[in-house]
């Protein structure tokens, strides 16, 4: 079923139309363009303020001005009352406000799509904004994403189309939540295709999966059922190491926090070691974990373990001494 703004633009350009065969008509009738333009629009408008065509007229131009009358008047009120249908209902408003949106979309760079606005995809917005990180919104339920306060982008997720309005080519991240995995396949497969330099999270249901979307691309891939379970696990082995992590990486309350720092080419500290660093003085952070240039991790790294470019600094600390590690390193 057309919307009432699709309607109304039906209804406008039906209107126009009886207006141009009206126009010709008349101008057929020996009427100049002027004169047919007039009579056409005193016609469909009901004004007749005077007529052009004289006492003398024809049965032809009779025939041709009650049809005019009859579809012109019909079309002109069914425009209007489109229009009031429209501005009472508020989707003009509706209609510019998408309009402004999709211009914020486009204007993004280095945001975060989530595809999926369920559990999953309302947890993750929560925490990417919470972090500081701008979220684009992709569900195909308008009611569902209507009234939250983010960019948002109506549509299937699995569609080209869709992604390109939620800015995939500026993105860096994209998490695939929806509730099937064939979706989130899809999402995946979609993306790469148009950004393969995307960093994509994927959901997954089923442990066969894992794999699947993997190899379609996806950089991780979540399970949020055994994630749960074996966080609900170690609060039973080991509830006081559960529960600092949770302080460290989700607690919003506590001013200390976890953060991974990436090493530039152009960084001071590159061929430097942790001891010549100093990262402890210099920043006020404690280096839990280094990750070199093979993807490995080394807890607890040595003093002497040299610093390289591309290398990933795992440090934990206050938010003010992990924004001077950010820029120590820098």
């Amino acid at each position: 079923m057309r919307s009432t703004i699709g309607r109304l633009r039906l209804a406008v350009a039906m209107v126009l139309t009886v207006f141009v065969v009206g126009t010709i008509g008349y101008a057929a009738f020996g009427l100049s363009v002027l004169d047919a333009m007039y009579m056409t629009i005193t016609t469909i408008t009901t004004v007749g303020f005077r007529e052009i065509i004289g006492p003398d007229v024809t049965n032809a131009e009779k025939l041709f001005t009650m049809a005019i009358i009859v579809t012109g008047v019909s079309t002109v009120l069914y425009t209007f009352t489109l229009g009031v249908q429209v501005v009472v209902e508020g989707q003009l408003r509706e209609f510019v406000g998408r309009r402004r949106m999709d211009k914020q979309i486009a204007d993004m760079r280095g945001h975060v799509i989530v595809c999926g606005w369920g559990r999953v995809g309302k947890a993750v917005a929560g925490d990417l904004l919470a972090a500081g990180r701008p979220v684009v919104v992709i569900d195909v339920n308008e009611e569902r994403i209507r009234s939250i306060d983010v960019p948002t982008v109506v549509g299937d997720a699995t569609l080209d189309a869709t992604l390109r309005a939620a800015g995939i080519e500026h993105a860096t991240s994209l998490v695939a939540a929806l509730e099937g995995d064939a979706e989130n396949l899809f999402v995946t497969l979609s993306s790469k295709a148009i950004n393969p330099g995307l960093f994509i999270v994927a959901r997954a249901r089923q442990e066969e999966s894992v794999d699947k979307l993997s190899r379609a691309g996806a950089d991780r891939v979540v399970n949020p059922q055994e994630l749960g379970a074996a966080r609900m696990a170690s609060f039973v082995v080991q509830p006081n190491v559960a529960e600092f992590v949770d302080v460290v990486m989700h607690e919003r309350s506590m001013d200390f926090r976890m953060q991974e720092v990436d090493i530039p080419d152009d960084s001071p500290l590159a061929g430097q070691s942790l001891r010549e660093a100093n990262l402890r003085e210099q920043a006020g952070v404690l280096v839990l974990a280094l990750r070199g240039d093979d993807g490995v991790f080394t807890t607890n790294p040595a003093p002497d373990t040299v610093l390289h470019p591309h290398n990933v600094v795992i440090a934990v600390g206050t938010t003010d001494a992990l924004d001077r590690l950010v820029k120590v390193v820098q």
